[in-house]
Protein backbone atom coordinates (compact mmCIF):
# COMPACT_ATOMS: atom_id res chain seq x y z
CA UNK A 1 0.00 0.00 0.00
CA UNK A 2 2.79 2.26 0.76
CA UNK A 3 4.88 1.89 -2.45
CA UNK A 4 1.34 2.23 -4.32
CA UNK A 5 0.79 5.38 -2.45
CA UNK A 6 4.01 7.08 -2.73
CA UNK A 7 4.11 5.59 -6.53
CA UNK A 8 0.58 7.89 -6.83
CA UNK A 9 2.64 11.19 -5.52
CA UNK A 10 5.50 10.57 -7.52
CA UNK A 11 3.28 10.63 -10.46
CA UNK A 12 0.86 13.78 -9.84
CA UNK A 13 3.70 15.69 -8.69
CA UNK A 14 5.60 15.17 -12.26
CA UNK A 15 2.14 15.95 -13.68
CA UNK A 16 1.71 18.81 -11.98
CA UNK A 17 5.01 20.35 -12.55
CA UNK A 18 4.68 19.29 -16.07
CA UNK A 19 1.40 21.31 -16.13
CA UNK A 20 2.37 24.22 -14.96
CA UNK A 21 5.95 24.61 -16.32
CA UNK A 22 4.26 24.16 -19.75
CA UNK A 23 2.66 27.75 -19.54
CA UNK A 24 6.15 29.17 -18.49
CA UNK A 25 8.69 27.37 -20.60
CA UNK A 26 8.43 24.35 -23.33
CA UNK A 27 7.89 21.27 -21.46
CA UNK A 28 10.63 20.07 -24.39
CA UNK A 29 13.34 21.90 -22.72
CA UNK A 30 12.44 20.63 -19.15
CA UNK A 31 13.14 17.23 -20.69
CA UNK A 32 16.31 18.05 -23.03
CA UNK A 33 17.66 19.80 -19.10
CA UNK A 34 17.46 16.35 -17.58
CA UNK A 35 18.93 14.82 -21.07
CA UNK A 36 21.95 17.16 -20.14
CA UNK A 37 22.20 16.16 -16.58
CA UNK A 38 22.42 12.32 -17.09
CA UNK A 39 24.60 12.82 -20.21
CA UNK A 40 27.20 14.95 -18.43
CA UNK A 41 27.22 12.65 -15.25
CA UNK A 42 27.49 9.71 -17.86
CA UNK A 43 30.82 11.80 -19.32
CA UNK A 44 32.01 12.40 -15.62
CA UNK A 45 31.90 8.17 -15.17
CA UNK A 46 33.66 7.86 -18.28
CA UNK A 47 36.32 10.34 -17.40
CA UNK A 48 36.61 8.94 -13.46
CA UNK A 49 36.85 4.84 -15.02
CA UNK A 50 40.07 6.08 -17.54
CA UNK A 51 41.82 8.35 -14.47
CA UNK A 52 41.27 4.83 -12.07
CA UNK A 53 42.65 2.81 -15.05
CA UNK A 54 45.39 4.85 -15.39
CA UNK A 55 46.03 5.09 -11.77
CA UNK A 56 45.83 1.31 -11.47
CA UNK A 57 48.67 0.66 -14.23
CA UNK A 58 50.69 3.29 -12.52
CA UNK A 59 49.77 1.47 -8.70
CA UNK A 60 48.48 -1.77 -9.55
CA UNK A 61 46.04 -3.34 -6.17
CA UNK A 62 48.33 -4.41 -3.64
CA UNK A 63 46.79 -7.97 -2.82
CA UNK A 64 47.50 -9.32 0.31
CA UNK A 65 48.53 -12.91 -0.18
CA UNK A 66 47.36 -13.90 3.57
CA UNK A 67 43.72 -12.37 3.21
CA UNK A 68 42.19 -16.14 1.87
CA UNK A 69 38.70 -15.84 4.28
CA UNK A 70 36.96 -19.14 4.07
CA UNK A 71 34.14 -18.78 1.42
CA UNK A 72 30.93 -20.55 1.38
CA UNK A 73 29.64 -20.98 -2.09
CA UNK A 74 25.63 -21.22 -2.10
CA UNK A 75 23.60 -22.24 -5.56
CA UNK A 76 20.29 -22.30 -4.87
CA UNK A 77 18.25 -24.48 -7.68
CA UNK A 78 15.15 -24.99 -8.72
CA UNK A 79 14.25 -27.52 -10.85
CA UNK A 80 17.59 -27.29 -12.39
CA UNK A 81 18.08 -31.22 -13.00
CA UNK A 82 19.71 -30.78 -16.59
CA UNK A 83 22.70 -28.14 -15.37
CA UNK A 84 23.51 -28.49 -11.93
CA UNK A 85 25.67 -31.32 -12.39
CA UNK A 86 27.82 -29.73 -15.04
CA UNK A 87 27.50 -26.07 -12.66
CA UNK A 88 29.22 -28.10 -9.68
CA UNK A 89 31.50 -29.47 -11.43
CA UNK A 90 33.00 -25.76 -12.82
CA UNK A 91 32.75 -24.63 -9.53
CA UNK A 92 34.75 -27.32 -7.84
CA UNK A 93 37.43 -26.17 -10.42
CA UNK A 94 38.08 -23.23 -8.65
CA UNK A 95 41.77 -22.94 -7.65
CA UNK A 96 41.33 -21.39 -4.13
CA UNK A 97 42.00 -23.01 -0.96
CA UNK A 98 39.20 -22.49 1.36
CA UNK A 99 35.77 -23.06 0.09
CA UNK A 100 32.71 -25.45 0.77
CA UNK A 101 29.83 -25.67 -1.89
CA UNK A 102 26.14 -25.44 -0.34
CA UNK A 103 23.60 -26.83 -3.15
CA UNK A 104 19.93 -25.94 -2.14
CA UNK A 105 17.27 -27.42 -3.44
CA UNK A 106 14.30 -25.28 -3.52
CA UNK A 107 11.01 -27.33 -3.69
CA UNK A 108 11.84 -29.16 -7.22
CA UNK A 109 9.46 -31.00 -8.91
CA UNK A 110 12.32 -32.94 -10.93
CA UNK A 111 15.05 -34.77 -9.96
CA UNK A 112 17.18 -32.24 -8.67
CA UNK A 113 17.34 -33.23 -5.03
CA UNK A 114 18.29 -36.41 -6.25
CA UNK A 115 21.23 -34.98 -8.26
CA UNK A 116 22.55 -32.59 -5.57
CA UNK A 117 22.70 -35.71 -2.78
CA UNK A 118 24.44 -37.78 -5.50
CA UNK A 119 27.05 -34.83 -5.24
CA UNK A 120 27.40 -33.90 -2.09
CA UNK A 121 28.12 -38.42 -1.53
CA UNK A 122 30.66 -37.91 -4.31
CA UNK A 123 32.31 -34.56 -3.23
CA UNK A 124 33.78 -34.21 0.18
CA UNK A 125 33.41 -30.25 0.15
CA UNK A 126 30.22 -30.31 -1.15
CA UNK A 127 26.92 -29.77 0.93
CA UNK A 128 23.27 -30.57 -0.15
CA UNK A 129 20.46 -28.95 1.17
CA UNK A 130 17.04 -30.48 0.21
CA UNK A 131 14.03 -27.73 1.26
CA UNK A 132 10.72 -28.84 2.74
CA UNK A 133 7.53 -28.20 0.10
CA UNK A 134 5.49 -26.04 2.43
CA UNK A 135 9.13 -23.86 2.51
CA UNK A 136 8.62 -20.38 2.18
CA UNK A 137 9.45 -19.70 -1.51
CA UNK A 138 11.90 -17.49 -2.93
CA UNK A 139 15.29 -16.83 -3.31
CA UNK A 140 15.78 -14.75 -0.51
CA UNK A 141 14.48 -17.61 1.45
CA UNK A 142 16.33 -20.20 0.36
CA UNK A 143 19.82 -18.32 0.99
CA UNK A 144 18.65 -17.42 4.35
CA UNK A 145 18.41 -21.41 5.20
CA UNK A 146 21.59 -21.88 3.66
CA UNK A 147 23.26 -19.03 5.52
CA UNK A 148 22.39 -20.60 8.83
CA UNK A 149 24.67 -23.78 8.29
CA UNK A 150 27.41 -22.62 5.79
CA UNK A 151 30.80 -21.76 7.69
CA UNK A 152 32.17 -19.16 5.48
CA UNK A 153 33.59 -15.10 6.79
CA UNK A 154 32.13 -14.78 2.96
CA UNK A 155 29.29 -15.92 0.87
CA UNK A 156 29.40 -16.45 -2.87
CA UNK A 157 26.23 -16.71 -4.52
CA UNK A 158 25.76 -18.03 -8.06
CA UNK A 159 23.10 -19.23 -9.89
CA UNK A 160 22.47 -22.76 -11.21
CA UNK A 161 23.83 -22.01 -14.60
CA UNK A 162 26.75 -20.30 -14.31
CA UNK A 163 30.54 -20.82 -14.80
CA UNK A 164 33.61 -19.41 -14.45
CA UNK A 165 37.24 -19.52 -15.17
CA UNK A 166 39.45 -21.50 -12.53
CA UNK A 167 40.98 -18.12 -10.90
CA UNK A 168 37.92 -16.39 -10.22
CA UNK A 169 37.98 -16.20 -6.32
CA UNK A 170 41.81 -14.81 -6.21
CA UNK A 171 40.39 -11.99 -8.54
CA UNK A 172 37.63 -10.93 -6.62
CA UNK A 173 38.81 -12.06 -3.30
CA UNK A 174 41.14 -8.51 -2.76
CA UNK A 175 38.48 -6.59 -3.45
CA UNK A 176 36.60 -7.62 -0.46
CA UNK A 177 39.15 -7.02 1.69
CA UNK A 178 38.87 -3.36 2.91
CA UNK A 179 36.84 -3.12 6.19
CA UNK A 180 34.23 -0.35 4.38
CA UNK A 181 33.34 -3.29 1.66
CA UNK A 182 30.68 -5.19 2.20
CA UNK A 183 30.51 -6.92 -0.83
CA UNK A 184 31.58 -7.40 -4.32
CA UNK A 185 30.51 -7.75 -7.98
CA UNK A 186 31.97 -10.03 -10.61
CA UNK A 187 31.05 -9.28 -14.31
CA UNK A 188 28.05 -11.21 -15.86
CA UNK A 189 28.38 -12.36 -19.64
CA UNK A 190 26.26 -14.50 -21.66
CA UNK A 191 27.78 -17.86 -22.43
CA UNK A 192 25.32 -18.49 -25.65
CA UNK A 193 25.48 -15.24 -27.17
CA UNK A 194 25.72 -16.48 -30.60
CA UNK A 195 22.37 -18.67 -30.37
CA UNK A 196 20.19 -15.83 -32.05
CA UNK A 197 19.48 -12.23 -31.65
CA UNK A 198 17.69 -12.30 -28.66
CA UNK A 199 21.02 -13.69 -26.99
CA UNK A 200 22.78 -11.38 -28.65
CA UNK A 201 21.35 -8.60 -27.60
CA UNK A 202 21.64 -9.62 -23.97
CA UNK A 203 25.05 -9.91 -24.08
CA UNK A 204 25.46 -6.32 -25.55
CA UNK A 205 22.98 -5.27 -22.53
CA UNK A 206 25.37 -7.04 -19.83
CA UNK A 207 28.32 -5.10 -21.31
CA UNK A 208 26.61 -1.84 -20.96
CA UNK A 209 25.78 -2.73 -17.37
CA UNK A 210 29.55 -3.34 -17.09
CA UNK A 211 30.45 -0.36 -18.24
CA UNK A 212 27.88 1.38 -16.01
CA UNK A 213 28.92 -0.49 -12.84
CA UNK A 214 32.52 0.33 -13.88
CA UNK A 215 31.32 3.72 -13.78
CA UNK A 216 29.54 3.65 -10.31
CA UNK A 217 32.56 1.70 -9.04
CA UNK A 218 35.01 4.62 -9.93
CA UNK A 219 32.93 7.55 -8.36
CA UNK A 220 32.55 5.55 -5.76
CA UNK A 221 28.99 5.68 -6.59
CA UNK A 222 25.97 2.97 -5.50
CA UNK A 223 27.17 -0.26 -7.28
CA UNK A 224 24.40 -2.83 -7.55
CA UNK A 225 24.94 -6.32 -6.97
CA UNK A 226 23.60 -8.62 -9.84
CA UNK A 227 22.35 -12.14 -7.74
CA UNK A 228 25.23 -14.30 -9.78
CA UNK A 229 28.64 -13.95 -8.69
CA UNK A 230 28.24 -11.78 -5.92
CA UNK A 231 30.67 -11.89 -3.02
CA UNK A 232 29.15 -11.05 0.47
CA UNK A 233 30.83 -10.14 3.94
CA UNK A 234 29.14 -12.47 6.17
CA UNK A 235 29.88 -8.98 8.87
CA UNK A 236 27.88 -6.82 6.30
CA UNK A 237 25.12 -9.94 6.04
CA UNK A 238 24.69 -10.12 9.73
CA UNK A 239 24.87 -6.14 10.18
CA UNK A 240 21.51 -5.92 7.61
CA UNK A 241 19.45 -8.88 8.22
CA UNK A 242 20.57 -11.41 5.82
CA UNK A 243 18.45 -11.64 2.66
CA UNK A 244 15.01 -9.95 2.29
CA UNK A 245 12.52 -12.63 2.19
CA UNK A 246 9.75 -10.18 0.60
CA UNK A 247 11.11 -9.20 -2.35
CA UNK A 248 11.35 -10.45 -5.74
CA UNK A 249 15.19 -8.97 -7.16
CA UNK A 250 16.84 -10.21 -3.50
CA UNK A 251 20.04 -8.67 -5.64
CA UNK A 252 19.05 -4.90 -5.86
CA UNK A 253 17.45 -5.11 -2.31
CA UNK A 254 20.06 -6.01 -0.68
CA UNK A 255 22.54 -3.68 -2.41
CA UNK A 256 20.65 -0.85 -1.18
CA UNK A 257 20.49 -1.94 1.87
CA UNK A 258 24.02 -2.30 2.17
CA UNK A 259 25.00 1.37 0.89
CA UNK A 260 21.66 2.41 3.61
CA UNK A 261 24.13 0.90 6.54
CA UNK A 262 27.10 2.83 5.32
CA UNK A 263 28.91 -0.66 2.98
CA UNK A 264 30.77 0.01 0.14
CA UNK A 265 29.88 -2.39 -2.46
CA UNK A 266 32.32 -3.21 -5.54
CA UNK A 267 32.26 -4.13 -9.10
CA UNK A 268 35.28 -6.12 -10.34
CA UNK A 269 34.74 -6.60 -14.14
CA UNK A 270 38.00 -8.50 -14.37
CA UNK A 271 36.35 -11.40 -12.72
CA UNK A 272 34.00 -12.83 -15.32
CA UNK A 273 30.77 -15.89 -14.58
CA UNK A 274 28.98 -16.71 -17.62
CA UNK A 275 25.74 -17.64 -17.50
CA UNK A 276 22.73 -18.77 -19.95
CA UNK A 277 20.94 -16.21 -22.25
CA UNK A 278 17.43 -16.96 -22.72
CA UNK A 279 16.61 -17.95 -26.06
CA UNK A 280 12.90 -17.41 -26.60
CA UNK A 281 10.66 -14.20 -25.92
CA UNK A 282 8.34 -14.71 -23.64
CA UNK A 283 10.60 -16.70 -20.99
CA UNK A 284 13.30 -13.16 -21.28
CA UNK A 285 9.78 -11.02 -20.83
CA UNK A 286 8.78 -12.55 -17.23
CA UNK A 287 12.80 -11.77 -16.16
CA UNK A 288 12.82 -8.48 -17.12
CA UNK A 289 8.99 -8.21 -16.04
CA UNK A 290 10.40 -9.64 -12.90
CA UNK A 291 14.05 -7.46 -12.55
CA UNK A 292 11.88 -4.15 -13.27
CA UNK A 293 9.19 -4.00 -11.19
CA UNK A 294 11.86 -5.25 -7.88
CA UNK A 295 13.86 -2.18 -9.24
CA UNK A 296 11.50 0.28 -9.15
CA UNK A 297 9.92 -1.30 -5.49
CA UNK A 298 13.04 -1.26 -4.19
CA UNK A 299 13.20 2.28 -4.97
CA UNK A 300 9.79 3.11 -3.40
CA UNK A 301 10.41 1.10 0.03
CA UNK A 302 13.99 2.09 0.37
CA UNK A 303 14.71 6.02 -0.94
CA UNK A 304 13.61 8.07 1.74
CA UNK A 305 15.73 5.60 3.78
CA UNK A 306 18.75 6.19 1.45
CA UNK A 307 18.30 9.72 1.28
CA UNK A 308 18.11 10.45 4.90
CA UNK A 309 20.99 7.88 5.95
CA UNK A 310 23.63 9.29 8.04
CA UNK A 311 26.08 6.21 7.17
CA UNK A 312 25.68 6.13 3.19
CA UNK A 313 27.90 8.43 1.54
CA UNK A 314 26.53 11.41 -0.32
CA UNK A 315 28.53 9.95 -3.49
CA UNK A 316 26.42 6.91 -3.49
CA UNK A 317 23.35 8.89 -2.67
CA UNK A 318 23.74 11.62 -5.81
CA UNK A 319 24.24 8.09 -7.67
CA UNK A 320 21.20 6.61 -6.96
CA UNK A 321 19.17 9.59 -7.41
CA UNK A 322 20.55 10.17 -10.56
CA UNK A 323 19.57 6.72 -11.66
CA UNK A 324 16.47 6.86 -10.75
CA UNK A 325 15.86 9.37 -13.88
CA UNK A 326 15.89 6.08 -16.18
CA UNK A 327 12.78 5.86 -14.85
CA UNK A 328 11.06 8.77 -14.72
CA UNK A 329 11.95 9.65 -18.31
CA UNK A 330 9.45 7.77 -20.09
CA UNK A 331 7.00 8.93 -17.71
CA UNK A 332 8.13 12.12 -18.56
CA UNK A 333 7.92 11.98 -21.88
CA UNK A 334 4.70 10.08 -22.55
CA UNK A 335 2.88 13.06 -20.07
CA UNK A 336 5.18 15.70 -21.63
CA UNK A 337 3.40 14.39 -25.08
CA UNK A 338 -0.31 13.97 -23.51
CA UNK A 339 -0.06 17.63 -22.01
CA UNK A 340 1.03 19.25 -25.44
CA UNK A 341 -1.99 17.76 -26.95
CA UNK A 342 -4.50 18.16 -24.55
CA UNK A 343 -3.29 22.02 -24.28
CA UNK A 344 -3.39 22.73 -28.42
CA UNK A 345 -7.16 20.66 -28.65
CA UNK A 346 -8.50 22.61 -25.25
CA UNK A 347 -6.58 26.39 -26.89
CA UNK A 348 -8.69 25.43 -30.37
CA UNK A 349 -5.17 25.27 -32.39
CA UNK A 350 -5.36 24.47 -36.36
CA UNK A 351 -4.29 20.37 -36.77
CA UNK A 352 -1.02 21.69 -38.06
CA UNK A 353 0.07 23.02 -34.62
CA UNK A 354 -0.68 19.03 -33.59
CA UNK A 355 1.47 18.03 -36.48
CA UNK A 356 4.40 20.37 -35.43
CA UNK A 357 4.05 18.74 -31.52
CA UNK A 358 4.18 15.41 -32.43
CA UNK A 359 7.25 16.20 -34.73
CA UNK A 360 9.09 18.05 -31.69
CA UNK A 361 8.49 14.66 -29.89
CA UNK A 362 9.88 12.78 -31.96
CA UNK A 363 12.43 14.73 -32.36
CA UNK A 364 13.06 14.45 -28.60
CA UNK A 365 12.99 10.63 -28.46
CA UNK A 366 15.32 10.34 -31.54
CA UNK A 367 18.16 12.24 -29.19
CA UNK A 368 16.88 9.52 -26.48
CA UNK A 369 17.36 6.89 -28.43
CA UNK A 370 20.77 8.23 -29.95
CA UNK A 371 21.80 8.41 -26.13
CA UNK A 372 21.16 4.52 -25.75
CA UNK A 373 22.86 4.03 -29.03
CA UNK A 374 25.96 5.62 -28.51
CA UNK A 375 25.90 3.94 -24.62
CA UNK A 376 26.03 0.70 -26.30
CA UNK A 377 28.18 0.94 -29.15
CA UNK A 378 31.18 2.62 -26.71
CA UNK A 379 30.74 -0.07 -24.28
CA UNK A 380 30.74 -2.77 -26.86
CA UNK A 381 34.03 -1.56 -28.50
CA UNK A 382 35.64 -0.58 -24.43
CA UNK A 383 34.11 -3.77 -23.10
CA UNK A 384 34.26 -7.02 -25.97
CA UNK A 385 36.29 -5.12 -28.15
CA UNK A 386 34.11 -5.45 -31.31
CA UNK A 387 35.42 -4.53 -34.91
CA UNK A 388 33.84 -0.55 -35.13
CA UNK A 389 31.58 -1.79 -37.95
CA UNK A 390 29.91 -4.30 -35.98
CA UNK A 391 29.88 -2.57 -33.14
CA UNK A 392 27.62 -0.06 -34.66
CA UNK A 393 25.16 -2.71 -35.96
CA UNK A 394 24.99 -4.50 -32.87
CA UNK A 395 24.24 -1.26 -31.13
CA UNK A 396 21.25 -0.53 -33.14
CA UNK A 397 20.15 -3.68 -33.13
CA UNK A 398 19.98 -3.76 -29.16
CA UNK A 399 18.78 -0.49 -28.59
CA UNK A 400 15.60 -1.31 -30.82
CA UNK A 401 15.72 -3.70 -28.61
CA UNK A 402 15.74 -1.60 -25.41
CA UNK A 403 12.85 0.78 -26.68
CA UNK A 404 10.49 -2.81 -27.47
CA UNK A 405 11.76 -4.81 -23.85
CA UNK A 406 11.98 -2.18 -21.21
CA UNK A 407 9.78 0.92 -22.50
CA UNK A 408 6.83 -0.54 -23.19
CA UNK A 409 7.35 -2.84 -19.94
CA UNK A 410 8.12 0.16 -17.45
CA UNK A 411 4.52 1.62 -18.06
CA UNK A 412 2.96 -1.92 -17.64
CA UNK A 413 4.48 -2.16 -14.04
CA UNK A 414 3.55 0.94 -13.06
CA UNK A 415 0.02 0.24 -14.05
CA UNK A 416 0.58 -3.01 -12.00
CA UNK A 417 2.13 -1.40 -9.00
CA UNK A 418 -1.21 1.18 -9.07
CA UNK A 419 -3.83 -0.83 -9.93
CA UNK A 420 -3.18 -4.30 -8.46
CA UNK A 421 -2.55 -6.33 -5.88
CA UNK A 422 1.31 -6.65 -4.89
CA UNK A 423 2.25 -10.73 -5.39
CA UNK A 424 5.23 -12.67 -5.01
CA UNK A 425 5.63 -14.01 -8.79
CA UNK A 426 9.23 -14.64 -8.66
CA UNK A 427 9.15 -15.23 -12.94
CA UNK A 428 11.91 -18.14 -12.57
CA UNK A 429 14.57 -17.72 -15.42
CA UNK A 430 14.68 -21.35 -16.86
CA UNK A 431 17.79 -22.82 -17.60
CA UNK A 432 19.22 -25.29 -19.98
CA UNK A 433 16.90 -24.37 -22.78
CA UNK A 434 19.21 -24.28 -25.38
CA UNK A 435 20.14 -28.17 -24.63
CA UNK A 436 16.61 -28.57 -24.83
CA UNK A 437 16.14 -27.10 -28.17
CA UNK A 438 19.40 -28.81 -29.17
CA UNK A 439 17.65 -32.24 -28.19
CA UNK A 440 14.45 -31.61 -30.29
CA UNK A 441 16.58 -30.65 -33.72
CA UNK A 442 18.36 -33.81 -32.67
CA UNK A 443 14.77 -35.87 -32.43
CA UNK A 444 13.45 -34.07 -35.33
CA UNK A 445 16.43 -35.07 -37.65
CA UNK A 446 16.62 -38.95 -36.54
CA UNK A 447 12.72 -39.05 -37.48
CA UNK A 448 13.70 -37.69 -41.17
CA UNK A 449 16.31 -40.12 -41.54
CA UNK A 450 13.95 -42.98 -40.03
CA UNK A 451 11.65 -42.37 -42.80
CA UNK A 452 14.32 -42.09 -45.45
CA UNK A 453 15.71 -45.21 -44.54
CA UNK A 454 12.29 -46.88 -44.68
CA UNK A 455 11.56 -45.22 -47.85
CA UNK A 456 14.85 -46.57 -48.93
CA UNK A 457 14.21 -49.98 -48.17
CA UNK A 458 10.61 -50.10 -49.49
CA UNK A 459 12.31 -49.19 -52.94
CA UNK A 460 14.98 -51.93 -52.94
CA UNK A 461 12.13 -54.55 -51.82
Amino acid sequence: MRERFLLFLILAGLGVFLYIFQYQVNTVVGFVILCVCMVIYGLYSIAATKYQNRRLKIHPLVVNENYKPFVSILVPAHNEEGVIEATIENIRSIDYPNFEIIIIDDRSSDNTAGVIKKLADKYENVIAMVRNHDAFPGKSAVLNDALDVAKGEAILVFDADATVEPDFLNKLIPHLEPADVGAVQARKIIRNKDVNVLTRCQNNEYTMDTHLQAGRDAVKGAVELRGNGELIKRQALIDIGGWNNYTITDDLDMSTRLHIKGWDVRFCPDACVYEEGIVFIFPLFRQRRRWLEGTIRRYLEYFWAAMTSKKMSLRAQLDMAIYITEFIMPLWFMMEVIFRIVKLFADKIDPYSLHNVLWSSLIVAAVVWLGFFLLIRYSLRRYDNVPRRKALSEAFITTVYFFIIWFPMELFIFGKILFCKKDMNWGKTAHGLVLEEKEKIKDKINKQIKKLQEKLQEVLK
